[in-house]
């Protein structure tokens, strides 16, 4: 009996040290990877720049050399692009994978479940109905996503929220939503519904220094606060029974918050990219395959998606130009599809 509790232990212990070891791997590989993409999208596009040129200007001359063209490249047009990619990418990331791991729902993303439409109706708003532009329309979205999910949580509880009710809801208030933007656009000057279109589908263009410094001051504070509380998702998976009992609900009540904080900012910064929240975090389980919840892997897959795929719609298609929500909704539509396939299949209501 002894020995037969020792070789279960040696057993679960073994198992422990191949989990990290993966997941040690997979993140630096995707670390790795984040590199990769940040390097390629400086140094790529119509005007291509030699490497050391760009870490030249990078480092301020200190490794390497760089011409003034070089540096207004690198640091005035390209680097805040990159960067507000990245940014919004991780957030978008990490929010789904927050909202999968708190719902037990493939499909809880922000964007599935009404959170960015109801960014993207409080900036329609502001551009048409109001008239104002630059960052008092991402303030605005930012407002609207935050109301918008506080309505989607009170309308969606029964004495406790499930996922399957919390997406259904969601997807309810998204079609409220859109139909209120497609009256807007629909009587709104030609000139002004271009403005708006451009911001509903989701794009880097004419991203700055403002748009990512005021991204990474947001992301400050949300990032390190959820990190602390990621631990207790381990034990949300478990269930709200089980959860309660360990006395952790209230972490998951917090957690819930900075999901929705995360998406709110990533969506008034970059606009609603379809898709980045709602595949990252498959992306990041498959490649760890294991049982923990996968928040900095799918962060770091979201930071390597968003630049990405914008860098696919301004280089990969010739003379035209695609917007970054373009390219994403193409490559998670059909995820979502097989998502829904899947789940009809199995006959799992989430």
């Amino acid at each position: 009996m002894f020995k037969a509790a020792k070789a279960a232990r040696q057993i679960v212990a073994a198992a422990r040290r191949r989990g990290r070891r993966r997941t040690w791997a997979a993140t630096a590989a995707l670390v790795l990877v984040v590199l990769g993409a940040f390097i390629a999208t400086l140094t790529l596009g119509e005007f291509d720049l030699p490497l050391p040129e760009v870490i030249g200007s990078l480092t301020g001359r200190f490794f390497g050399s760089a011409s003034w063209e070089s540096d207004f490249f690198v640091l005035d047009v390209r680097l805040p692009r990159v960067l507000t990619a990245m940014l919004a990418g991780a957030a978008f990331g990490l929010s789904g994978a927050l909202f999968q791991s708190l719902i037990r729902n493939p499909l809880a993303s922000p964007d599935v479940i009404g959170i960015t439409s109801g960014a993207s109706a409080a900036a329609v708003v502001c551009v048409l109905v109001l008239g104002v532009g630059g960052m008092t329309v991402s303030f605005g979205a930012l407002a609207g996503a935050l109301v918008t999910a506080a309505l989607i949580y009170l309308l969606a509880w029964r004495n406790g929220v499930s996922g399957y009710r919390l997406v259904l809801v969601g997807i309810g208030i998204a079609a409220v939503l859109s139909s209120l933007i497609s009256y807007l656009m629909a009587t709104a000057q030609v000139s002004d519904a271009q403005r708006a279109l451009e911001w509903l589908t989701g794009s880097l263009d004419g991203r700055s220094w403002p748009h990512a410094g005021t991204l990474a001051l947001c992301l400050a504070p949300l990032l390190p606060a959820t990190a602390m509380l990621a631990r207790s998702l381990t034990v949300l998976q478990f269930g709200d029974d089980t959860a309660t009992g360990l006395g952790v609900r209230v972490a998951s009540r917090r957690l819930a918050l900075l999901a929705v904080a995360l998406a709110a900012v990533a969506t008034a910064a970059v606009g609603p990219v379809p898709f980045v929240a709602l595949v990252s975090a498959p992306i990041a389980r498959g490649l760890l395959r294991g049982s923990r919840p996968p928040l900095t892997a799918a962060t770091l897959a979201g930071a390597v998606l968003m630049p990405v795929s914008d860098f696919v719609g301004q280089h990969l298609f010739g003379s035209t130009e695609l917007p970054v929500g373009v390219v994403t909704g193409a490559v998670g539509a059909p995820y979502l599809l097989l998502v829904l396939a899947g789940t009809n299949r199995s006959g799992r209501g989430g």
